[in-house]
């Protein structure tokens, strides 16, 4: 199903970025029974609904002109934005998260714990450093990269 969701953002990707938009993500899933194109689009000042729809709209028609149809089954078309605690998926998310607080999930333990938050504070290809608080102090905390199963933003309380 990967493949589908490759194959339709080559086509769909210059509508995004003709309209200042950024594409942050595509999955195509079955779920229920039901298959599901799933497109993440973003603004740099956040995207709002009357946005999402009118390019929705705009991908729905260049979707349908597709010859031959990539798509194998009937599917439902969702547009969305990524949310405030979005996935850092590409270099420009990476760039946006510095000096921003991030949620951290490892693959395994690091100084006792699977998951951290804190504020990003540098990444290179080997680690990222995250400045983290232990009740009233802050810490600074050197991961290596082949440990984080996920990064998001998150939102600090």
């Amino acid at each position: 199903m990967a493949k589908v969701a490759d194959s339709v953002l080559a086509e769909i990707s210059s509508i995004v970025t003709a309209r200042n938009d950024d594409l942050v993500d595509a999955e195509y899933v079955k779920e229920k029974g039901q298959n599901y194109l799933r497109i993440y689009v973003d603004r740099e000042n956040g995207i709002d609904m009357d946005e999402i729809a009118g390019l929705s709209e705009l991908i729905s028609t260049k979707l349908d002109a597709i010859r031959p149809d990539p798509f194998p089954d009937p599917y439902v078309l969702e547009l969305s934005s990524p949310g405030i605690e979005r996935p850092l998926k590409t270099a420009k998310d990476w760039e946006k998260a510095l000096d921003n607080y991030v949620h951290v999930g490892l693959y395994q333990k690091l100084d006792g714990e699977k998951e951290y938050e804190g504020t990003l504070n540098s990444y290179d290809d080997d680690q990222i450093e995250l400045e983290i608080k232990i009740k009233t102090s802050r810490k600074k905390l050197s991961i290596p990269r082949k440990l984080v199963a996920s990064i998001r933003f998150a939102v600090e309380f």
